[in-house]
This record gives C-alpha cells, sequence and structure tokens, in this order.
C-alpha cells in the first residue's frame, strides 16, 4: 500500500465548493478523507510539500487528437499521454479522425488496450458519428457505446446532412453518450483557409466566414431541442456562436460550448506573415469575436476549456499557408494561456473556475467518475504555481511535434506536478 500527504497546498475542489489550505491524504491510488484512515498503514509514507501550490483535482481536456493509429509521425498515444501529464492533465479524450478512422469497435479496443500499455495519463477514446468521418452512413454507435467511447464526434470534419446528424443524436441517446460536434457548413465555407475579413482579403487568401460556424450552431441547438438530448459545440469562435449559445441555454436547451486557448490569445491580425502555425479550424477571428468569447467564458454561456492539440510535423507545415494542414499543439501551453487571459490580464473568472471548467464541467457532460477529490475517489491531482514565470520552448515539450505559435511567450503561472492514481507522473 502506498500513502502520499500533499502538505499545506491550496485545496480547491469545486465539486465538494472546497477552498481550504490544508493537507491531502493518498492512499492506494486514492483521496482519504482524513489522517487517521492513514496511521494504521505500514508502508512508507511519501510527503509533498505544496506550500503557495494549488492542490486540484486532476485537469480533463477533452478535445485531444493523438494521431494514432495512423499517423505516428506527428504524435502517439505515449508522446501525447506524456504532453498532457506536462500540462497538467491527467485524463484527455482522443478525437476519432485516426487511420482506420475509430468508427467500428475493434480500432476502439485497440486504442484503449494500447493506452493501458503505454500512456501516463487515463486516455478515453471518442467514436466517429459516421463511417469513415464521410458524413453519409452512421457508425455502430451502440456498438461503439459498449465498447466504452465517452462521446461520439467527426471532429474535423462536420455531418452535412441534417437527417443523418438527426439520426445520430437519436441514437446517441438511446445508449446515453453525448455528441460532440465541429460547427463547419462546407457551401458556407468552402475552400476558406483564414478568417472572413480584413486581413484574408488583404493577403489574398480564401476567406472561412463567422456564418460557417454559426449555421451549424443554430442546426445542433434546433436538433438539441427536438431530440432532447445534449450536444456539444466544439471550439466555439465566433460572437454569433456565443449568442446563439446564451439564448438557447437560457431556455434549458442542452447544448454546451468550449473554448481553446488560441482562439482568445490570438486574433486574425497574427495571420499577415503567412507563418502556418497560426493556421487553425476554426481560424483566429476578429478582436470582437475574442471580446465576445470572454464575456461568454465570464458569464458561463462557454463551459468547458479544451486544446484542441493537433499535432503536425514541421515538413507538414513548412509549405504555403494555403497547402498547410490546420491545427496547432496545446496540451503543454494551454493551462498556462488560460490562467494568464481569463484570471491575470482580463480577469474574467477565478482561479477556482478555471478550475472547475477542466473538471466538474467535462466530468458531467462525459459522465466520468474524474475532477473531484472526494474521499474515495480516484487520486488524480494537479498542482498548479499560479504565479510561476516562465518561457515557452518548443524544443523541451514532450509531444512529438513543434506546431505551436507560443514558442518563446513569457507566461505566469502552470502545472508543476501531475499525479495520476497516486502516482506523480510529471513533475517540474
Amino acid at each position: 500500500m502506498s500513502t502520499t500527504i500533499i502538505r499545506n497546498g491550496r485545496i480547491i475542489d469545486p465539486t465538494n465548493k472546497r477552498d481550504v489550505i490544508a493537507d491531502l491524504y493518498i492512499s492506494n491510488g486514492k483521496v482519504v478523507g482524513s489522517k487517521s484512515k492513514i496511521q494504521n498503514s505500514k508502508s512508507k509514507i511519501e510527503e509533498i510539500d505544496a506550500k503557495g501550490l494549488i492542490v486540484a483535482p486532476g485537469l480533463i481536456d477533452m478535445h485531444v487528437h493523438l494521431r494514432e493509429p495512423g499517423f505516428s509521425h506527428k504524435e502517439t498515444i505515449e508522446s501525447g499521454a506524456r504532453a498532457a501529464a506536462a500540462g497538467g492533465f491527467t485524463t484527455i479524450v482522443c478525437m476519432p479522425n485516426t487511420s482506420p478512422a475509430a468508427d467500428n469497435p475493434s480500432t476502439i479496443a485497440w486504442i484503449k488496450d494500447r493506452a493501458a500499455e503505454v500512456a501516463c495519463v487515463n486516455v478515453l477514446p471518442a467514436g466517429a458519428i459516421s463511417k469513415g468521418l464521410a458524413g453519409e452512413e452512421l457508425a455502430p454507435i451502440g456498438s461503439l457505446a459498449k465498447t466504452g467511447v465517452v462521446a461520439i464526434t467527426d471532429d474535423g470534419h462536420c455531418i452535412q446532412n441534417h437527417e443523418v446528424m438527426r439520426r445520430a443524436i437519436e441514437y446517441a441517446r438511446m445508449v446515453g453518450v453525448p455528441v460532440l460536434d465541429h460547427c463547419q457548413d462546407y457551401n458556407l465555407v468552402g475552400t476558406g483557409v483564414a478568417h472572413e475579413g480584413y486581413w484574408s482579403t488583404l493577403l489574398g487568401l480564401p476567406g472561412w466566414p463567422a456564418a460557417g460556424e454559426e449555421a451549424i450552431v443554430m442546426r445542433n441547438i434546433l436538433l438539441a431541442e427536438l431530440c432532447d438530448h445534449p450536444i456539444h459545440c466544439q471550439h466555439v469562435t465566433t460572437a454569433g456562436s456565443v449568442r446563439l449559445l446564451r439564448e438557447a441555454r437560457q431556455r434549458g436547451v442542452k447544448i454546451s460550448g468550449e473554448v481553446c486557448p488560441h482562439h482568445v490569445a490570438l486574433t486574425d491580425e497574427a495571420i499577415q506573415n503567412f507563418d502556418t502555425n497560426y493556421k487553425m479550424n476554426p481560424p483566429l477571428r476578429s478582436q470582437t469575436d475574442v471580446d465576445a468569447l470572454l464575456e461568454g467564458i465570464a458569464e458561463g454561456t462557454l463551459s468547458i476549456l479544451c486544446s484542441d492539440h493537433a499535432p503536425h510535423a514541421n515538413f507538414e507545415k513548412e509549405v504555403e499557408f494555403d497547402a498547410a494542414p490546420f491545427g496547432i499543439i496545446g496540451l503543454e501551453t494551454e493551462l498556462a494561456l488560460f490562467i494568464n487571459l481569463l484570471v491575470h490580464k482580463h480577469a474574467k473568472i477565478d482561479i477556482a473556475r478555471l478550475i472547475e471548467m477542466y473538471t466538474v464541467e467535462p466530468a458531467r457532460l462525459l459522465k466520468l467518475d474524474a475532477g473531484t477529490l472526494s474521499p474515495g475517489s480516484r487520486a488524480d491531482i494537479t498542482l498548479i504555481d499560479p504565479t510561476l514565470k516562465w518561457t515557452v520552448d518548443v524544443d523541451q515539450f514532450q509531444s512529438s511535434s513543434r506546431n505551436s505559435p507560443f514558442d518563446g511567450w513569457k507566461l505566469k503561472g502552470r502545472a508543476v506536478r501531475t499525479i495520476v492514481g497516486g502516482k506523480t507522473v510529471w513533475k517540474l
């Protein structure tokens, strides 16, 4: 039996509405309620001094691309899990746009087996909505649910046929898994690679209009209401989307949205040098959109924070802006970016709400036994130093890829130790 005491930390446990300076006790991989529960332990007790640190439930990132199987030159389950641990995450949800796509029980079983073998954090697979992510024929949603997917999504793609999407939601409701959706109307977006506005026009790049996201957000609101089942809009970026989600949530519609750090840290002005590390889908938007996202976070309309960690090899990004793949890595910078932007700079939320958006909110949506420090719960814990100053250096990353626009940024606050099942899997 292993025993650990985390001393003198500021325990922030949103599930139990705790925010206190206290000790936290871990025994045999579980959180225990008091010192008396471990006093009879004959094992050696490890003590961790957490003075000046925040002791939080293990953070959850529910939007991560691990690229395996099929694209291990970009990332593997093993390297992606290490990157998650270095970012303070104990649980990650991996997207199904692999090769083969995670649209069948055998691929899901392979991912779970591989994760059990090599991952240092909890890796939970999402299954595809449609076969081959083609948006035409439904994947076997019931079988995927039995294999243990925590959600279904065609992330990276978007089902355009509303009837197909409706049937997918109805099947998801029957088996009890939420639907996550990458909101992109192909007809409106066309070949767009950058936000349709001043900079796309000036640079001669095909525009990706805000309406291309908002049309599908509206579709999802209508279907969530029709089917009475949760739909979660991934990587929300526009003021119009925030407005639509706010109104729908006020009416009690089971719709939610998430924000990625790059969409509040940057605007489309960043693409002016054609640096492909600023190319992502959905694209960087205008300052008006960024302001609306910040307000959406402050008021609770946007309830979940995540990375959309999307690794690509250097040679793939070192091409013309139009030809480069969409996406950036984010697991190792997202927590610090959000602490800087939401807590320090704009003061939109406090650190307790930020932790809640990384724990309680995703755990509730995905029905996970995670994101809490309740006695008896699995000892997944993140220690955060909110005042630590550091400089991003992509060459020090655990991820296999380096496609980050934040290299060289000076940030304040980061995870300094990540504990999974009572065992330290990463520390600074």
